[in-house]
C-alpha cells in the first residue's frame, strides 16, 4: 500500500467523554496507585476515594474478599487475567464488566497491575468503541508504557517490544524520541501533554516497522490516558497502543472498491473500462498499471481458449489500458492499442492458461523467457525501475478476457499477498464490466444480424417503380425495432409496395415483425388483392396471439400491427392500395402536387375486427408520380397534430425532379433532433410506365381453331421484337395454356406477351377456379399441362381478377449476343 501522510497521522483523533476503558494502576501488594478520569465516570469513585487503598476492598462486592484474594494470588502466577466480572458501583448497583489485568515491569524488577474494565452494557447500548477497547474485548495483544510527568518511561509490559522492536532496558528512564522517528516521537509528545493537563482521554495514530515484518510499514493507534493521585493531581500518562494495519489497510481497501464502482465501467466500451481500471488503481496500488486484453475482445468477441486448456497458438493480446506515476513510462513496454505477442513459456501465458494469478514480490528482469524472448522490451522494463510485480487474470464464464498488470517502482515496498487480494477484487468488478460491455456487443450484433436479415438490404422495383428507402428505428442502442417496408415484383410487370408498424419496439417486436413480413411475402406471391391480402394476415396475427396466450411459459403479449399494401401495374399505370389501420400514402406528381388519397382507413391487424373487411381503392399514377409509404413514427409526435407532421413531410417530398435518395434525406431532416420515440420507416417510390410497343394482347374466341392462330400470333410478335429463340418455347406454353383456357372456361380468351425485365405470357379467361397440377399415370392422356409449362418457364402462377383469372408464364430474355 501506499505511504502514509505524516500530516494526517499528527494529527489527534478526538473521540466522544465515553472512553475506550476505565484504567486503575496497582501495585504488588495490591493498592491503586494511579486512577482516571474514565475510571471515576464508569464506577462512580473519585481518585481521593481509592488510591492509597486495598483495590480488593474497593472493587469487590461485599462479601467476596476472600474469593477477591484468591483472585490476586492467580493473577500473580499467571501474569496476568482477562474475562468478564461484576462489580459493585459506588451507588450500589451491579456492573457487567470486562476485565484484564496486565503485568507491568519496572526499572527495577519491580512490578506493577494495569486493570483495564470495559463496561459491556455501554458497548451494546450503542456506545463509541476504540482499538483499545475493541482488543480488549478480543483479548489482542496490547502495548502498555507508563510515563512519568516528564514523560519518561517507568512502567512497560513485554507485548511493547513486540509493537516497536525496543527492549524494556533502553526505555526507562527515556522519552519516545528514543524509541520512535523524530516525526511521530514529537507528534505523540504533544498528545500526552495535552493528556496531563486536561486529564482526558486522547487517540492517536501513528507507523511503525515492528522487527517481526521490517519491510512492511505497520500502523497503530495509541489511547493515552492521565493517571490521578489521591489529590487528583497527575502523576502521569498511561499508553495503550494496538496495531490497527490491518483495519487500516481494510478501510483503505473498501475506499477504492468504493471508488471502482464508480470509475470502472461507466461505458459498454472494453478499451475505454481497460483504462478506467488502469488509472484507479495508480498510484492508490501501483505506481504502474498496464490492462491487455485478449485480441478479439475489443472486436465484441468471447476468447476461443477456455480455462485450462492448451493452444500451440502464442497467445496474442491487444493493450487496452496504460497508466503510470510517471509520465516518461507510459510507453512502457508498449502503447495502447499495440498487439503483444505472449511467448508460451512465460508467466503471462501461464496466467492465461490457468486463469490463476501470479505475485512476484522480487520481480528478476534479468533472466526468465520473457526476457530471452524480448530483450529490448525487458531493458525498458529494467530502466523503469519497476521491482515488484502482480499479473491478475480478467476472468469471465471460464474465460479469460485478459491481463492486469501492476507494477511498483517509487514505493519500495514489495507486493504482499494482501496487496493481490485487493487488486484481484478490482480485476474482477472490471472483468464484470468487461462480460456485461460483451454481452451487450453479442445481443447487439444478433440483433443487427436478425434486422438485416428481416429488412430487405437492397429493394428493386424492376419495371415498375424506382425505389428508395430509410429506417431508424427508436432502439438505437440494438438498432432493432417493429417497423419493417418491403418490395416484392409480381407478375406482369407489376411490384407489390409494403410498410408496416408492430407494436412496441427491441428485439422482441423485431422478431414479430419478421413473422409478418414473411406472411406478407407468402400471400403476395399468392397475388392476392390488397383488401384480401389484409385479411388473410389479420387472420395470421390473430393465430400469433392465440399461440402466445397458449404458451403457459410465458405472459401473453397481443401482438398488435398495422399495414399498408398497394400493388402497381406499369402496363395500366393503376394502384390498388388498402391500409389496416396505417397512416396513408402520400402522392407527388411531376410537377411537385402533393396529394393524401382517400382511403378507408380498416382496422389494426390482430384485434379481433376481422368482420369489418378492408377495402381497396384503384388510383391512377402517371408516369414519374411519387409514392411515399411511411409509418407513423415519421409524421406524429408528442404536443403536435398529425396533419402538422403530413404537412411537413409533403412539404420536403415536392421538389419536382429531385433524386429520391435526396427526397429520404430531407424528409429524415423533418424528424426532431432528439432521438425518435418511435421506428421511422420510409418507402419511395417513383412509378415507370412500359411503353406500348413494349405488350401485345390479343382477343380470342373460346375455340379449338384458337390453339394455332395463337401460336402465329405469339411467334410473330417474337420475332418483332427479335427474340427468335424464345419462339419454340413460348408456342409451347401458348398452346397448353390457351388450350386449358378453352376446356375450362367458356367465355372470352385474351393473349397478351410483356416485355420487361423477362418475357411474360398471360392467358385470361372468365373461369374464377384457380388450375392445379396434377400427378396422371402413365397411360393418362391429360393432367400434363402445367407440368410442361413449369418445365418451359422460369416461373409461372396464377391470379384473381375482377371477371376471371389469368395464367402467366415468364421466360428469361436472351442476352444480346444470344439473339444475334
Amino acid at each position: 500500500m501506499t505511504n502514509i501522510d505524516h500530516t494526517l497521522l499528527a494529527e489527534p483523533v478526538s473521540l466522544p467523554e465515553v472512553p475506550d476503558a476505565a484504567i486503575a494502576m496497582i501495585d504488588a501488594e495490591g493498592v491503586v496507585v494511579g486512577w482516571t478520569h474514565a475510571a471515576q465516570q464508569l464506577v462512580g469513585y473519585t481518585a481521593g476515594e481509592v488510591v492509597g487503598r486495598s483495590a480488593v476492598h474497593v472493587l469487590a462486592p461485599p462479601g467476596d474478599a476472600r474469593r477477591a484474594s484468591a483472585f490476586s494470588e492467580q493473577c500473580r502466577a499467571r501474569g496476568g487475567w482477562s474475562g468478564t466480572v461484576a462489580i459493585r458501583h459506588r451507588d450500589g448497583h451491579t456492573l457487567r464488566m470486562t476485565l484484564r489485568v496486565s503485568l507491568l515491569r519496572g526499572q527495577d524488577a519491580g512490578t506493577r497491575w494495569l486493570v483495564s474494565v470495559t463496561d459491556i452494557g455501554a458497548l451494546s447500548s450503542g456506545a463509541t468503541g476504540g482499538p483499545v477497547r475493541e482488543s480488549l474485548l478480543a483479548r489482542a495483544p496490547i502495548g502498555i508504557v507508563v510515563y512519568d510527568a516528564q514523560l519518561r518511561c517507568v512502567w512497560v509490559n513485554d507485548a511493547m517490544e513486540r509493537h516497536d522492536g525496543v527492549p524494556r532496558h533502553r526505555r526507562f528512564g527515556r522519552g519516545l524520541k528514543d524509541s520512535l522517528p523524530a516525526v511521530e516521537a514529537e507528534a505523540l509528545e504533544v498528545v500526552m501533554r495535552q493528556v496531563l493537563e486536561s486529564g482526558t482521554t486522547t487517540v492517536h495514530e501513528y507507523r511503525a516497522w515492528p522487527p517481526a515484518d521490517r519491510p512492511r510499514e505497520h500502523a497503530f493507534s495509541a489511547s493515552f490516558f492521565c493517571l490521578q493521585g489521591a489529590d487528583g493531581t497527575p502523576l502521569g500518562v498511561c499508553s495503550m497502543t494496538v496495531d490497527v494495519t490491518g483495519n487500516k489497510r481494510a478501510r483503505e481497501r473498501l475506499a477504492i472498491l468504493s471508488e471502482a464502482s464508480t470509475h470502472i465501467g461507466s461505458t459498454l466500451d472494453v478499451m475505454q473500462t481497460a483504462q478506467e481500471l488502469a488509472e484507479l488503481t495508480v498510484p492508490l496500488l501501483a505506481d504502474h498499471v498496464v490492462v491487455d486484453l485478449a485480441e478479439s475482445v475489443p472486436f465484441g468477441l468471447e476468447p476461443a481458449a477456455r480455462i485450462g486448456t492448451r493452444s500451440e497458438r502464442r497467445p496474442v493480446l491487444r493493450r487496452a489500458g496504460v497508466a503510470s506515476v510517471d509520465q516518461g513510462v507510459l510507453e512502457l513496454p508498449a502503447v495502447r492499442e499495440e498487439v503483444i505477442h505472449v511467448p508460451q513459456t512465460s508467466s503471462f501465458a501461464a496466467v492465461l492458461r490457468t486463469g490463476r494469478s501470479h505475485l512476484e514480490p522480487v520481480m528478476d528482469t534479468h533472466s526468465g523467457p520473457w526476457v530471452d524472448h524480448d530483450p529490448t522490451r525487458a531493458q525498458k522494463v529494467r530502466d523503469s525501475g519497476v521491482h515488484s510485480l502482480m499479473v491478475v487474470p480478467i476472468r469471465a464464464r471460464r474465460c479469460v478476457l485478459g491481463l492486469a498488470l501492476f507494477g511498483r517502482s517509487v514505493e519500495q515496498t514489495p507486493f504482499q499477498e494482501d496487496d493481490l487480494l485487493l487488486a484481484e477484487e478490482l480485476v474482477t468488478r472490471a472483468a464484470l464490466c468487461l462480460d456485461n460491455a460483451l454481452q451487450y456487443a453479442r445481443e447487439r450484433t444478433a440483433a443487427l444480424t436478425l434486422q438485416r436479415d428481416l429488412l430487405p438490404q437492397r429493394v428493386q422495383g424492376g419495371a415498375a417503380v424506382e425505389v428508395a428507402s430509410r429506417y431508424v428505428p427508436a432502439d438505437m442502442d440494438h438498432g432493432v425495432g417493429g417497423d419493417w417496408f418491403d418490395v416484392v415484383e409480381l407478375s406482369g410487370a407489376r411490384v407489390a409496395l409494403v410498410v408496416g408498424d408492430v407494436v412496441g419496439h427491441g428485439i422482441n417486436a423485431a422478431a414479430t415483425m419478421g413473422r409478418l413480413r414473411t406472411a406478407v411475402r407468402t400471400l403476395a406471391d399468392l397475388d392476392l388483392p390488397p383488401d384480401e391480402l389484409l385479411a388473410h394476415l389479420d387472420d395470421t396475427v390473430r393465430r400469433m396471439n392465440d399461440e402466445d396466450a397458449d404458451d403457459t411459459d410465458r405472459l401473453p403479449a397481443v401482438v398488435g400491427a398495422t399495414c399498408l399494401y398497394a400493388v402497381y401495374d406499369p402496363v395500366s399505370r393503376r394502384c390498388t392500395l388498402a391500409r389496416a389501420g396505417h397512416p396513408p400514402p402520400l402522392v407527388v406528381d411531376a410537377q411537385g402536387g402533393v396529394t393524401v388519397p382517400d382511403l378507408p382507413a380498416g382496422a389494426p391487424l390482430g384485434l379481433g375486427l376481422g368482420l369489418v373487411p378492408f377495402e381497396s381503392v384503384e388510383l391512377e399514377l402517371p408516369e414519374g408520380s411519387v409514392l411515399a409509404l411511411y409509418s407513423d413514427g415519421l409524421v406524429e409526435s408528442r404536443g403536435e397534430d398529425i396533419d402538422v407532421g403530413l404537412r411537413r413531410l409533403g412539404a420536403a417530398l415536392a421538389q419536382p425532379g429531385a433524386a429520391l435518395e435526396d427526397l429520404c434525406s430531407r424528409a429524415m431532416e423533418t424528424l426532431s433532433a432528439q432521438a425518435p420515440a418511435d421506428d421511422v420507416t420510409l418507402l419511395l417510390a417513383r412509378t415507370r410506365a412500359l411503353p406500348p410497343a413494349q405488350v401485345a394482347s390479343w382477343d380470342l374466341p373460346n375455340e379449338l381453331v384458337t390453339v394455332p392462330m395463337a401460336r402465329r400470333l405469339a411467334a410473330r410478335q417474337l420475332r418483332e421484337w427479335g427474340l427468335e429463340p424464345l419462339v419454340t418455347a413460348v408456342e409451347s406454353l401458348v398452346s397448353e395454356l390457351v388450350t386449358n383456357a378453352i376446356r375450362h372456361g367458356d367465355g372470352p380468351i385474351r393473349l397478351r406477351l410483356i416485355q420487361h425485365r423477362v418475357l411474360t405470357c398471360e392467358v385470361s379467361d372468365t373461369n374464377t377456379g384457380r388450375p392445379r397440377p396434377r400427378h396422371p399415370g402413365n397411360l393418362d392422356e391429360h393432367g400434363r399441362g402445367l407440368y410442361l409449362v413449369g418445365r418451359l418457364s422460369r416461373r409461372c402462377g396464377s391470379r384473381s381478377v375482377t371477371d376471371g383469372k389469368v395464367v402467366w408464364a415468364e421466360q428469361e430474355l436472351p442476352s444480346p449476343t444470344g439473339a444475334r
